[in-house]
């Protein structure tokens, strides 16, 4: 375990960018999965490999790399600052939580070509209820997250807390 959190630690430091992008991916395109067998109970001919791609794509190319981006910010807005960790959470909530709720669920409608009216009514039915639902959990983990942990585990930090999240997300918005 430790020679794997070696590696982990030299990729991180090496390639910033696509260690923390990998682990997004891995760590939703799980919850997805995590969601389909335990939660909808799918069968190995029910699963939807597809939607788990969407997921995966999701985490690569456009949920780590904001995330890595968002906790530099972050980091560079209120460094050094007292009170910094409750500063951090209060942005991260009051700016982040909403948007992200937003990008995720119209993201993965656009990603299953659905229609303007659809992800209309999709962000309609979900927004308001998951937004809520960050709201229950995401606070206290990211306090946490920007109390204890150095700017380069802010993320991964996050994805472990994500795994249950995705699941979550991918329960709430992936059923019709």
């Amino acid at each position: 375990m430790a020679a794997l959190w070696g590696r982990y630690q030299l990729l991180l430091k090496t390639f910033p960018l696509a260690t923390m992008s990998g682990t997004t991916c891995i760590i939703m395109s799980a919850g997805d999965c995590v969601s389909q067998l335990a939660i909808e109970r799918k069968t190995r001919r029910q699963y939807d490999f597809v939607r788990t791609g969407r997921f995966a794509v999701a985490g690569l190319f456009v949920f780590g790399p904001v995330m890595r981006g968002w906790y530099l910010t972050l980091d560079k807005l209120y460094n050094g600052t007292r009170l910094a960790a409750i500063k951090m959470m209060a942005t991260d909530q009051l700016i982040m939580a909403p948007t992200f709720v937003g990008l995720f669920i119209s993201l993965m409608a656009v990603m299953r070509q659905e229609s303007l009216d659809s992800i209309k009514g999709k962000l309609k039915r979900d927004y308001s209820v998951v937004l809520l639902n960050n709201y229950k959990i995401w606070p206290m983990a990211q306090l946490i997250n920007f109390y204890f942990l150095p700017l380069q585990h802010r993320v991964l930090f996050v994805n472990f807390i994500a795994l249950g999240w995705n699941t979550y997300l991918a329960w709430a918005t992936e059923k019709n």
